[in-house]
């Protein structure tokens, strides 16, 4: 008789095992206003319970809770009448001892859970939560061991997985195998799984190949004992063979705002073990409610399945292995809509009261909406027709998408509505562009635009909103015949544009750049309109001689008069038809009642950035006057923050744009701070204000405009200069750090010390009245004169400060230079006479105030500018230097900006990029910046010190 070899002794030991398979206990989870959970802790590879009593709160949540002792819950049980079927099986693991580690005449008793009970007990328990994280939910899940069987070279290998050797005997035979932040694995071996463990030993039992069938025999036997994972096949008469499931089970589990999710098939359905797609066994045996059964999973539809779910759900990268975490709650909702589609490849799984409800499919043709109008308003009412006559109030629906994520809308606590991404961004437009559906009938066109594919009832009012637009859109107005001058093609552009929205009856924002002819095409309109009324023209005062000049040679039949001299009240009363009074700003302040009772027909604020400001008494004179027609026009709607467009766009248009707080809570404050849907902030107010605002810029427009060259000139300090700077920034950096009342106060201490910061770099006696340090750019602007005079060019000299204007004319005095002089202190017809003198050639030079001469003046005599200090804004200096480069100029213009090396100036001028597209960045899309703070300015003197 042939001896048994050792494989052979294993395999028919194996045979000889059969033994059943206890059933893990059933539990349901109960609910109520008290409630008690568990708090389950794996420290050191052990499992231990903690009892903790929550509260249901006012807001409907329940509370962290507090726990519990053991003794209550063992002596004083029924006190706890909330306790449900579940709590009550896990208290019946709670042991009763004697301590007998005291001293004492007492007896004492020691409480403790039977390890093995309680965590039997706590299966499936539905308020089960980790002590680490107690907002994490936790499923128990049992396992049983399996065996593997591989061919293995050119043999077979037979193990056990996983291995016994650490099982806990206080646990009873429970192994934990894997841990998961919401799913604990546990292993139940039975003594037939240990003694087959025992058989095969640590690495497994290795059987010749030629053995096959008896492999096969041996594992037909032992089936219902444990599942079996074959890579040979297998099986016994009695095994019924079922068809393999081959669906992915995406297993989901909340956390935060994401989603943590885990692919799996499993192979016999709802019930036995689970495989990555394609990986591990092809054959598998298990019993399943008392049946034993086996089947041969389909690898190739699991693979099929896996590439459909990877090309619908770009989130899940098919690299990233079988589990993902999606943080983002937009990608985490955008890829549960993409999971709930593969209804035929995949199952999606939850855990025990933790599933998210997704509505999917809501688009614009549910979107039902009326709109009627409320005295000087339309208002935009309506609901979205959901499934199952589920209706959502427009709203209540505006209200949630405030709170949305992306097209992702919160119904509730766990439930969604994903709406298309179409009807997202139309109803993030109504949102934003209306106040709660209330809108400026001026928006109109714009609201038919949003609205557009949406069910729209509506009335007469709106429908004859409509129809004005459409006329007005058609107007073809004709140029004046008594306009003395020639258009080119852009200016009769924005001739047409004004006259349109006059028809309709919008204000109007002209935005050109410098030196395209603003004042020009805003007379050619004022021509058109003069019969029906007066004008008034608001400037700045060094522009209010270029209006009556200009009104005089290009519109003869107007009557242009300055409002000031004579009798001021007799020229408003007498106001009427073709008169065109022009008033500077100054006079509008103090004058503000006697030019607010007039009913002017055209009204135009030049240089409109002056009323920039809603806080100034300026800004508030112009609000209150009245006019059948406003027009601002400005080269910079938009020079420091967006409350300044909002200002200029009550002016012209009241109301389009909201409240100042409104605006400030849809629009500037996302944009200016870059927050979160900054971008479609900014364009949905470039929407709203495209209508009423045009701008071109020089470049686009002017092709025979000469090329324009820009140099910063980096100017060193002298050692003296240097010393005297730094000395002047550390003791406003000592001020600044003495105590004040109000944050108000500091702002005002912090321009200050940065004001003399500035001053000293331009030149010391600024500062120091008797100083004899020298100025090093009092010595870079004398060369800079010696150059261009020697190759006859003329320039324009500009400063914000009027001392250091003084300084220069002092210098070109001692050297006997020719120059022409202006700032806010010449009286206007001073002014009138210099520039005239200075475009006849009188002067090398002309010394202008940046504020009180940087608009409104033709100064094309000059092919080059000097900067002499650079200012907070850009738009301010380019505003400056475009008095030469404009139409007329045929020279090439060269401006140069002197900057001290080192100082607080060459911060500013670092500044200059993140302010220099503000306005662009709203009408040409670019990126926007926001408003200087006290804690940036703060950091300028810190950080603006000299080296060495």
């Amino acid at each position: 008789m042939k001896p048994e070899q050792e494989w052979e002794r294993v395999l028919r030991n194996l045979k000889a095992l059969n033994s059943p398979v206890d059933e893990a206990d059933q539990q349901v989870a109960g609910n109520s206003g008290l409630r008690m959970s568990w708090r389950i802790d794996t420290c050191y590879g052990d499992l231990t319970l903690e009892p903790r009593e929550q509260r249901i709160t006012k807001s409907g949540k329940w509370s962290k809770g507090r726990a519990v002792s053991l003794r209550r819950l063992h002596d004083e049980r029924e006190e706890f009448e909330y306790l449900t079927p579940e709590d009550h099986r896990i208290c019946d693991a709670i042991k009763k001892e004697n301590d007998l580690s005291g001293w004492g005449y007492h007896q004492s008793f020691d409480y403790t859970l039977h390890s093995e009970r309680a965590i039997r007990a706590a299966a499936e328990h539905p308020l089960l939560f980790r002590a680490d994280d107690p907002g994490q939910h936790v499923e128990l899940v049992f396992d049983e061991p399996a065996l593997v069987v591989r061919q293995s070279g050119e043999g077979i290998h037979l193990c056990l997985t996983p291995d016994c050797d650490d099982i806990a005997s206080e646990h009873g035979g429970l192994m934990m195998t894997q841990e998961e932040r919401h799913r604990i694995h546990l292993v139940q071996f039975q003594p037939q799984h240990v003694r087959i463990s025992e058989l095969l030993g640590v690495d497994g039992l290795q059987v010749p190949a030629s053995a096959r069938q008896q492999v096969l025999d041996t594992i037909g036997t032992i089936a219902p004992l444990l599942s079996v994972h074959s890579e040979i096949g297998g099986g016994q008469t009695d095994t019924e063979e079922v068809a393999a499931d081959p669906r992915l089970r995406i297993q989901l589990h909340p956390v935060g705002d994401g989603l943590r999710l885990e692919c799996f098939v499993r192979p016999f359905g709802e019930a036995g073990p689970l495989f990555h797609p394609e990986s591990g066994a092809s054959t598998i045996f298990t019993e399943v409610e008392g049946k034993s059964l086996q089947t041969t999973r389909g690898k190739k539809e699991e693979g099929a399945n896996a590439e459909k779910l990877f090309d619908q759900c770009p989130a899940l990268m098919a690299d990233e292995g079988w589990s993902w975490s999606l943080d983002e709650p937009a990608i985490a909702l955008e890829t549960l809509e993409q999971l709930q589609e593969l209804t035929d490849e995949v199952v999606l799984e939850w855990p025990q009261g933790k599933q998210i409800r997704l509505q999917q499919g809501a688009g614009m043709n549910q979107m039902q909406l009326t709109v009627t109008r409320q005295k000087d308003w339309f208002e935009l009412d309506g609901s979205l027709q959901l499934e199952e006559s589920q209706v959502i109030d427009m709203k209540r629906l505006l209200s949630l998408l405030e709170h949305s994520e992306g097209r992702f809308i919160k119904l509730g606590e766990g439930e969604f509505l994903a709406i298309t991404q179409e009807l997202h961004h139309r109803l993030e437009s109504i949102r934003r562009m209306t106040d709660g559906g209330k809108f400026h009938t001026l928006a109109a066109p714009l609201m038919e635009e949003v609205t557009e594919g949406m069910e729209l009832k509506s009335g007469k009012a709106w429908r004859q909103q409509l129809q004005r637009l459409e006329q007005a859109e058609a107007f073809q107005p004709e140029i004046p015949s008594t306009l003395q001058a020639e258009l080119r093609d852009y200016q009769i552009e924005g001739y047409n544009w004004l006259a349109r929205l006059a028809h309709w009856g919008a204000g109007a924002c002209l935005a050109d750049d410098m030196g395209l002819g603003k004042t020009l095409q805003a007379l050619t309109l004022i021509l058109t309109r003069a019969p029906d009324g007066p004008t008034l023209i608001l400037a700045p005062t060094s522009v209010s001689i270029n209006w009556l000049s200009e009104t005089k040679r290009f519109a003869p039949t107007l009557n242009p008069k300055q409002f000031g001299p004579g009798d001021r009240q007799q020229m408003l009363d007498e106001a009427g038809p073709y008169d065109l009074i022009v008033c500077s700003y100054g006079l509008l302040q103090t004058e503000n009642e006697r030019l607010a009772q007039v009913k002017w027909h055209t009204l135009v604020a030049d240089e409109a950035q002056a009323i920039k400001n809603s806080m100034t008494k300026r800004s508030k004179a112009a609000m209150a006057l009245t006019a059948d027609y406003k027009i601002i026009t400005t080269g910079t709607p938009i020079e420091n923050h967006l409350g300044e467009l909002w200002n200029l766009f009550h002016f012209i248009n009241p109301g389009l744009l909201g409240s100042q707080q409104q605006f400030n809570q849809r629009f500037a404050a996302a944009i200016e701070n870059s927050r979160e849907g900054a971008q479609a902030a900014r364009q949905h107010l470039k929407m709203l204000i495209r209508p009423f605002i045009l701008r071109r810029l020089k470049n686009q427009v002017l092709d025979e405009l000469p090329a324009k060259t820009e140099i910063t000139l980096q100017v060193e300090l002298g050692r003296e200069e240097q010393l005297l700077y730094e000395a002047m920034r550390q003791q406003a950096m000592e001020r600044l750090a003495e105590p004040v009342e109000s944050q108000g106060q500091q702002l005002v201490r912090t321009l200050t010390e940065i004001t003399r910061l500035r001053q000293v770099c331009c030149n010391p006696l600024l500062v120091l009245p008797g100083s004899t340090v020298p100025s090093a750019k009092l010595q870079a602007f004398a060369e800079i004169v010696q150059e261009l005079r020697e190759n006859r060019h003329k320039a324009l000299v500009f400063s914000q400060f009027v001392g250091h204007l003084k300084l220069l004319r002092k210098y070109l005095d001692e050297q006997g230079i020719h120059y022409q002089y202006l700032d806010g202190s010449t009286p206007l017809k001073k002014r009138e006479i210099a520039v005239n003198a200075f475009q006849r050639g009188e002067g090398d030079l002309f010394l202008i105030s940046l504020k009180a001469g940087g608009s409104g003046l033709n100064l094309t005599a000059a092919d080059y500018v000097i900067h002499m200090d650079p200012w907070w804004n850009p738009a301010v200096e380019d505003q400056a230097s475009d008095r030469a480069h404009r139409i007329g100029q045929t020279r090439p213009v060269t401006i140069y900006r002197l900057v001290a090396k080192g100082t607080i100036e060459e911060m500013i001028i670092a500044l200059h990029s993140e302010k220099r597209d503000l306005a662009d960045s709203l009408l040409e899309g670019s990126e926007a910046s926001g408003k200087i703070s006290a804690e940036q300015m703060m950091a300028l003197i810190k950080e603006a010190g000299l080296e060495g």
